[in-house]
């Protein structure tokens, strides 16, 4: 199975009948529907927190996290809207809610918001390396934590061994990754990711950039 059908079957309830993702009538190897479908990208009632928005990012702030990019190769697919450009730019996005979650097999997840505008074109991609960054690379953390810019202007990269997925210059370490699934949690999606290749800077390697309480350490 290819990367796209890999990605179709990671994001098989975007494919479903109803809101629950019960029915999955879609083919394994169906295109990849890359935005969520409305009514999983708009967070329902039920769903809203018992716990003001303030409170909980205030506690969960005190909990420090390392600091990522997480990036998909460029993908060409048929122009469907009309202007022309049918051919994508390499994604990218800042992300600091990322673990490893399995040994055997080899799996990492991290977490993106459900209106996320870069997800889908990672979903299409059906693949993602993981830039683990240092202490010195705050500002490449903010160029893409940005919306509607280049975020790959003046940032030097290559591709990462397997999926050729951006693998960005003088990060502490790379994960080179396949969709393997996705699940969605509130108001986030879950994307499980099994490793194909993986490697570090270096013993001399910088520390870690932090991000504690809204800021970096």
């Amino acid at each position: 199975m290819g990367h796209a059908g890999m990605a179709a079957a990671a994001v098989r309830y975007l494919r479903s009948t109803g809101p629950t993702g019960a029915a999955l009538g879609a083919p394994v190897d169906a295109p990849v529907e890359a935005l969520p479908r409305p009514e999983l990208r708009c967070v329902g009632e039920d769903e809203r927190a018992v716990i003001a928005p303030a409170e909980f990012r205030n506690v969960l702030g005190t909990f420090a996290t390392g600091v990522t990019v997480i990036t998909a190769p460029a993908t060409t697919r048929g122009d469907d809207n009309g202007d022309g450009d049918s051919e994508d730019r390499p994604a990218g996005f800042a992300c600091q809610s990322f673990s490893s979650l399995s040994l055997d097999p080899p799996l990492v997840t991290f977490m993106v918001g459900r209106t996320s505008t870069t997800w889908p074109r990672i979903a299409r991609a059906g693949v993602f390396c993981v830039n683990i960054l240092g202490a010195h690379q705050g500002d490449l953390c903010r160029g893409f934590a940005v919306s509607g810019t280049d975020k790959f202007a003046g940032v030097p990269y290559d591709a990462a061994p397997v999926t050729g997925s951006p693998r960005l210059a003088g990060t502490l370490a790379w994960i080179d990754c396949t969709i393997h699934a996705v699940h969605t949690g509130g108001d986030h999606l879950i994307v499980i990711g099994r490793v194909n290749a993986l490697g570090t800077t270096g013993e001399d390697e910088p520390p870690p950039l932090l991000f504690h309480k809204g800021q970096f350490i």
